[in-house]
This record gives structure tokens, sequence and C-alpha cells, in this order.
């Protein structure tokens, strides 16, 4: 598939919609971003061993951690916390016009809820970064590194307009506008994501860098700053770039109210609530993975006695109910469980 032609099918935020466009094609860029988000999900669900226990990353990990170490662990984990709180709040409501308008707030929820997970998992492994950037670019190499299960093991690399997807096998098809009901149309959604995710992330990286005349790549012949590139031009920023994941992913929800583009999302004819959903399993799974690399880092006990002095609002939540039917399993295997907890 080429690039351009892909880029006219998923562009997400197209140009101003001509008079005579149907209103039916206005909603395809928002009915597409549901469609990546669904098909995520399916995917994860869908795939076989999406747990730790088998993973060398998890079972050879033994971070010594300092008390500071441990105190912005936990901060970052309330961060988080409160932030899906917000997020499940919102969905349980179950009101489609209220879901609707919601989207100003609970498409950034759901990605910083994983962002601040994902940042304490990363002051397990040493590396304390608030920069967004820093912290996808490192998130990227965990994954390649296969510190996460195979259901979300996937990413993009290459050079721009050659850009190739990595345990995906599926992805090369190209996908249609209707929700994923079998995995090959899942991959190929997902494979599209990450494909128009990674280019904008190189279209942004051009712009950092030629917008500085320090560091703008030039023309040989004249001196000036470049304003077209060609591959070879391309290959010196892709290292900037570093892999693609679906953190990467994740990061398209930072979207803010003051953009127009939020607005087409919100006037589009699609399913709210199953957006809603789609995004609520995804956070829940990726908040259970970083706390169960957290909860072996601080050791089970301390884990445990941290969630039960949780405030109020998280007591007996969705924290204790993933420390209970994932985390406690995963770390005391041999023991059973009282399976209480509100999910």
């Amino acid at each position: 598939m080429k690039e351009k032609e892909e880029e006219n099918v998923v562009a997400l935020y197209a140009g101003e919609q001509q008079p005579d466009v149907q209103e039916w094609q206005k909603s395809i860029p928002a009915q597409v971003f549901l469609n990546y988000f669904f098909a995520i999900n399916y995917h994860i669900k869908n795939t076989a061993g999406n747990g730790l226990d088998q993973l060398s990353f998890f079972k050879e990990a033994k971070p010594e951690l300092t008390e500071k170490d441990t105190e912005a662990i936990k901060r970052l984990l309330l961060n988080s916390w409160s932030t899906e709180y917000a997020l499940r709040a919102t969905a349980e409501l179950g009101d489609e016009a209220y879901m609707r308008n919601a989207l100003h707030w609970t498409f950034p929820q759901a990605y910083y809820t994983v962002f601040a997970g994902l940042q304490a998992f990363m002051r397990t492994c040493g590396i304390n970064t608030n920069s967004d950037a820093l912290v996808l670019r490192e998130a990227g190499r965990l994954v390649v590194k296969n510190a996460y299960p195979h259901a979300i093991s996937f990413y993009a690399s290459g050079h721009f307009d050659d850009f190739n997807v990595h345990r995906l096998p599926l992805a090369h098809y190209k996908p249609g506008l209707q929700i994923a009901g079998k995995e090959l149309e899942a991959q190929a959604q997902i494979g599209q994501f990450l494909r128009t995710t990674r280019r904008m992330k190189a279209k942004a990286v051009r712009q950092f860098v030629q917008g500085n005349t320090n560091t703008a790549i030039r023309s040989g012949k004249t001196g000036e700053i470049l304003q077209k590139f060609g591959p070879q031009h391309w290959q010196q920023l892709t290292w900037r770039i570093g892999y693609t994941t679906l953190f990467d992913l994740m990061a398209r929800l930072r979207i803010s109210s003051s953009h127009r583009e939020i607005e087409r999302f919100v006037q589009a004819e699609i399913d709210f609530k199953l957006f809603h959903e789609s995004l609520l399993e995804i956070v829940s799974y990726l908040n259970g993975i970083h706390e169960a690399y957290i909860a072996q880092a601080l050791g089970i006990e301390q884990y445990e006695a941290f969630v039960k002095e949780l405030p109020k609002h998280l007591q007996e939540s969705f924290v204790a109910a993933r420390l209970q039917q994932t985390i406690n399993p995963l770390l005391r295997p041999d023991e059973d469980y009282q399976l209480g907890a509100a999910a």
C-alpha cells in the first residue's frame, strides 16, 4: 500500500469539508478513529498469552529502589488512578449525549492515566523524566525488548515512506471502514494506525529540526535550509523518532478542547458508548501491566499496604480489583484469593 494512498483513506483531521460532501462522510474520520481503538482492544482480548507470567523481562526484573523512587512511584500511581477514576465515572453514566460531549476531557484522560502509570513503571527501570517525548521513546525501547505481552508488543520502524510494522503479521492488508470482527481486520487497522501515526511523528520532527537554523538540514549546493525532503534527508531524522508503539497511538488522544478537530468528533454519528468502552478496557489492561511490574518492584506486601491506604474514592475500586484478580495470582501463585473487590 502506498503511503499517499493510505493517507487519503485514514487522515484523521482532514481539511474542511466541501459543501457537497454527504453528511455521512463527515463522520468517517471519527469512525476510523473508533475502529482503531476497537481493533486494539479486540486484538488484546483475542491474543493468547497476553499476561506477564511467561515474559523473561518480567521474571528477571529485580530493581533496587530508593525511598525517593518509592515515593515518586506512589505519587505517579495516585495520579494515574485518580485520572482513571474520572474516566470511569464518565463511562458509567452511560448516556450517549453526555459521552459525546465528554470527549473534550475523556480523550486526554485516557492518555494521561496510562502515561502516569508508564512513568511509574519506568521509574522502576531507572528512567526518570517528565518529558512526553522521552517517555514515549523509552517506552518504544521497552516494547522492542519484549517488556510487554505479545498482544501489545507490536511496533513500527523505518524511514518516512518506508515503514515496517513488526509482530502483526496481518498488518499489511488494507482495512475497511467496518468495526473489526476478525483478527485480520483488527491487525490491518492497527497496522494502518501505526503507519499514519509514525508519518505524523516524522513530519513533526522535520518541522522541529528545520525550524531551527542550527539543526536544519541544508542543501549541499546552495547552503539554504531544505524545503523539500528526499529519502536521504528523511533517513537523517529517523533516529529522532524512535519506535512507534501502542503508547504513541494512545498519545493521539491528546486533543485540546481549543482545537476544532474535537468538534468533528462531537458532531459525528458514531457509537460513543462503544468508543468509551474500548478506551476504558485498553486503559485498564495497560495500567494493570504497569501495576504488576510496580508491585513486584515495591514488594507485594508494600504495594498491598499502599492500596489499602488509598483515598476514599479509590477504596474497594478497580485498583483493588486488579490487585486481587491479576497481580496477586501473578506474584502469589500458590495462594487463594477473595475476588470481592469492585471491578
